[in-house]
């Protein structure tokens, strides 16, 4: 009984994670299912056609790439401009400090329905056209916040004497920053990364508020193949995602536990 009360969090933590990943299981399991009709909502057979031929269904392999072209852009602009923001308020204190924290949160605690709506009422004032250009500017606006609370909070963790101490050993300021500071930041802003790439291939609403008839993104593509049948291909796409991103956490971490090691 006390091993068990020692690892009792442990269990619970494992059994919560479990929980979370049945979705997961219950794609990758129905990726290799081949449905009788439209929908692929009950097994019948063992089949690995989907998996020789992902692109069989006509336009998932097109929505799938601009999803993925919008995602790594998005998540490279808002990146780069969270992590510009993250320092500026983590290490200066300026005029217009306190509103510029509450507009960074504004976009997370909005509706995407009211920041969709929005963000259409806007390009239509400003006469951008809808389509993946205007796709684009909505995913760089909203993921910009989770970029910048994700390395802020990292900044936040940084100890200003290692900067001191190469300060004093000659560095400059540029040097300081490449070869001290961005380092120690850099697994805040991978986060940072990582989490508006997911946003942004995840997002449908604000998406569908600003997309049009020829800019159909993955989810919206999802979303609309549901209505009519549902593609094995979906489920192998959406097992191929979730093992990449399985893949760079665990690598990441793993990379992390031998650098702490080596040190």
């Amino acid at each position: 009984m006390r091993w068990v009360k020692r690892h009792l969090l442990a269990f619970a933590a494992l059994a919560v994670l479990f929980y979370m990943l049945i979705p997961n299981v219950v794609v990758a399991i129905f990726s290799f299912n081949k449905p009788r009709g439209r929908y692929n909502y009950q097994w019948t057979e063992f089949s690995t056609e989907a998996w020789q031929h992902p692109c069989g269904t006509p336009g998932i392999c097109e929505s799938l790439g601009l999803s993925l072209r919008i995602g790594i852009t998005a998540s490279f602009v808002a990146t780069v401009l969270g992590t510009m923001v993250a320092f500026a308020l983590g290490r200066h204190r300026f005029r217009g400090r306190a509103g510029t924290n509450l507009l960074v949160f504004m976009p997370m605690a909005t509706p995407e329905v009211v920041m969709g709506s929005s963000l259409l009422t806007l390009f239509v004032m400003m006469g951008v056209p809808s389509g993946s250009e205007a796709i684009l500017i909505a995913h760089i606006m909203f993921c910009l916040s989770f970029v910048v609370v994700a390395v802020k909070a990292r900044v936040a963790s940084l100890d200003p004497r290692l900067e001191e101490a190469a300060a004093d050993l000659g560095a400059n300021a540029v040097q300081t920053f490449l070869r001290v500071t961005l380092p120690l930041a850099a697994p805040g802003i991978a986060a940072g990364a990582l989490l508006a790439f997911s946003l942004s291939f995840d997002d449908y609403i604000i998406t569908n508020f600003n997309a049009s008839p020829s800019s159909i993104t993955f989810p919206m593509y999802v979303w609309g193949a549901s209505t009519r049948g549902t593609p094995v291909q979906i489920n192998v796409i959406g097992t191929i995602m979730f093992l990449i991103a399985l893949v760079v956490v665990v690598g990441g971490q793993a990379y992390s536990s031998r650098r702490q090691k080596a040190a």
